[in-house]
């Protein structure tokens, strides 16, 4: 049985403009709900330093909540292809917005678009498609952490992307597991109940860690 990490292989990858078009508009999208978010924490809409503040924030979700989405729909995408499906990513453009127009709300619902599969995808070859994406926030959540353990930052900006990135992809992962309606964590669930069991775990460990790290 091939191993989830064979699958993600960049061997014979496909991509469209369309896709990549809404790859990129997800993604600034996105980035910029989440900066609106952070900036009204701290100071808010139409206030003095406001943009100034946005524009850092934006910096840090495009690195962090944009890196993380971004990849873990890739993930998706090249084990999709790995098994000889057609697959490609499509934003939902009004959930886009919706997110944009909460994000001033201090409340955030992000689904920005999903990979959309075509070929023969049986139980087990769909279970390992959904859990490429959450193992992916997984290691980008364990890649952002070690240099806070390891002590090698100061504080400052680096520090904010740091621990930031890892807060955000630690939650991905454990809110992409969530077992029900067509979460990805459903789908590991059907197809291996051992495997949902540890990247799940692994998932909530990562998440209880962040009273360690802040």
């Amino acid at each position: 049985m091939k191993s989830i990490g064979s699958l993600l292989k960049l061997r014979n990858f496909k991509t469209s403009e369309k896709e990549i078009a809404d790859i990129i508009k997800a993604w600034l999208a996105i980035s910029a709900a989440f900066a609106i978010l952070l900036t009204q924490a701290d100071t808010p809409v139409f206030a003095k330093g406001f943009w100034g503040n946005f524009q850092v924030n934006l910096i840090i979700s495009s690195l962090t909540v944009g890196i993380g989405f971004l990849l873990h729909e890739i993930a998706h995408k090249i084990v999709a292809q790995r098994y000889g499906c057609v697959a490609e990513f499509r934003s939902f453009d009004s959930m886009l917005l919706l997110a944009l127009a909460m994000s001033f709300t201090g409340f955030l619902f992000a689904a920005p678009g999903a990979v959309m599969i075509q070929g023969k995808v049986t139980n087990s070859r769909n279970g390992k498609i959904s859990a490429a994406g959450p193992l992916v926030n997984i290691a980008l959540a364990l890649i952002f952490l070690i240099p806070i353990l390891a002590g090698w930052t100061a504080s400052g900006m680096l520090e904010r992307i740091l621990k930031y990135g890892f807060i955000v992809n630690s939650w991905l992962a454990l809110f992409n597991m969530i077992p029900i309606w067509n979460f990805d964590g459903a789908k590991v669930f059907r197809w291996n109940k051992r495997y949902y069991l540890i990247i799940a775990s692994f998932a909530v460990l990562l998440v209880a860690g962040k009273n360690y790290i802040m």
